[in-house]
């Protein structure tokens, strides 16, 4: 049975229905349990555990430390490219967003390479649109070439592959790929991307299948909060991620917590996410889930990340530009979204330890593979 399987045999407004309904005995069984269920989860991420914060955020702290200890992975993107055949209500790399288009050569690859190193990073995340013809697998593997030997932990956050090109890609170094549904309504996932290959929400769906097929190393998956209720969008995350871990139980997992932020195009939420119902959700994962990696981008703004350090997240970005080119080659061409952390990676780093955690900038040896 693959995930497709177990997602239509949930409705969209019955899983929504189920969350509200949860009451207070609903959220104490849940934070009383040596092992939750999805009903739990559906019990944290409720109404009716927002009186509940400041016990979730106890245990979610206490459950993070037992698992990663005082430890903070640090990463940062690399761009390659914007050109993007898709049309996606919320990004500025939409096909429809005029701006101009490129796509970094090798020799600009390098020249970013070594912008990042400079900053320490050994973790890099690589990141362009969705344009099969000129941004596809051959680009891959020559921009894997170029930056495998710089770093020793690889993550990509591309179009949607077949299992034979991750099967292809890993040797060259890639470790993690990174896929967001975007949002599990599917009626509405079409009319936030009208045109392009992404416009096929089951293809997209059963992209983490693939990826535990072709026995990829770590896969990260999420949604895009604000574009539809975030507590049931969030539900479907958390029983993808069941599913997942049940079904591929050798690869690791992570949850990211996107909020829509402001592009050149511009996108205004459907739905608004304040800062204390996101630390409710970061906490209602780590509690679901003791093992999942919880990472926070530099979407966040520096007080909120600041606060959030010890609650259950264990990866951070740092000093991000989501611009090809941002760090060397071009740093003022068109970002895909607005960066509201814009600290440096040292300060970042400084701050970490100044909550008595200690930054990792180093993720596992290529020898341990």
């Amino acid at each position: 049975m693959s995930f497709k399987d177990i997602f239509d045999q949930h409705q969209w407004d019955d899983i929504k229905a189920s969350i509200y309904n949860k009451t207070a005995q609903d959220v104490e069984r849940a934070l009383s349990a040596e092992k939750r269920t999805l009903e739990d989860f559906k019990a944290l991420i409720s109404p009716a555990a927002e009186p509940y914060l400041e016990q979730m955020a106890q245990l979610s702290h206490q459950l993070t430390q037992k698992r990663f200890g005082k430890t903070i992975q640090m990463y940062t993107p690399m761009y390659l490219s914007n050109e993007c055949q898709n049309i996606c209500t919320y990004c500025g790399f939409s096909l429809d967003n005029p701006m101009r288009r490129r796509t970094l050569s090798g020799a600009e690859i390098l020249t970013e390479v070594m912008a990042i190193k400079a900053m320490n990073y050994d973790h890099i995340l690589l990141v362009t649109g969705e344009a099969n013809k000129t941004v596809g697998v051959d680009y891959f593997k020559e921009a894997l070439k170029i930056v495998k030997p710089h770093f020793s932990h690889i993550s990509m956050e591309v179009q949607p592959l077949k299992q034979k090109d991750y099967e292809e890609l890993m040797p060259l170094g890639m470790n993690t790929v990174l896929v967001y549904q975007e949002t599990y309504h599917k009626e509405d996932y079409k009319k936030h991307h009208p045109k392009g290959k992404k416009s096929n929400f089951y293809y997209r769906l059963e992209t983490p299948d693939r990826l535990g097929q072709a026995g990829v190393h770590k896969i990260g998956i999420g949604v895009l909060i604000g574009l539809e209720d975030w507590r049931t969008d969030s539900f479907f995350t958390a029983l993808h991620l069941d599913y997942l871990e049940r079904r591929y139980w050798q690869t690791k997992y992570s949850i990211s917590f996107p909020r829509l932020r402001p592009f050149s195009g511009g996108l205004d939420p459907k739905v608004e996410m304040s800062d204390r119902e996101l630390v409710q959700l970061i906490c209602a994962y780590r509690i679901f889930n003791e093992e999942v990696e919880l990472s926070l981008s530099t979407r966040e703004s520096e007080n909120f990340r600041n606060n959030v350090i010890k609650l259950g997240i264990t990866t951070v970005s740092a000093g991000s530009k989501t611009n090809p080119g941002g760090y060397a080659v071009e740093p003022q061409s068109l970002e895909q979204f607005e960066i509201s952390d814009e600290r440096s990676p040292q300060a970042i780093a400084d701050m970490i330890r100044q909550q008595g955690y200690e930054p990792v900038w180093k993720n596992w040896d290529m020898v341990y593979q």
